[in-house]
């Protein structure tokens, strides 16, 4: 398109058509991005609470394995 801008002699207008592409091309790519990383989010903070509760769960269920 640079080519084509610079025979015509407008290279200024088709500059700008290369930056609209690649800017909505930039933004289907950022969408797509962000729609896969939203579930791996959630699914790593339900992972992490998980863990949590389970080692909170065997703290209390160790404390009858004690001794007095």
């Amino acid at each position: 398109m640079i080519k084509v801008g610079e025979e015509t002699g407008q290279l200024d207008t088709m500059l700008m058509k290369v930056a609209q592409t690649y800017e909505k091309s930039l933004n289907v790519a950022i969408k797509r991005f962000v729609s896969l990383l939203e579930p791996v989010i959630i699914l790593a903070m339900g992972l992490l609470i998980a863990f949590i509760v389970i080692s909170m769960l065997l703290a209390i269920f160790s404390i009858t394995d004690l001794p007095f």
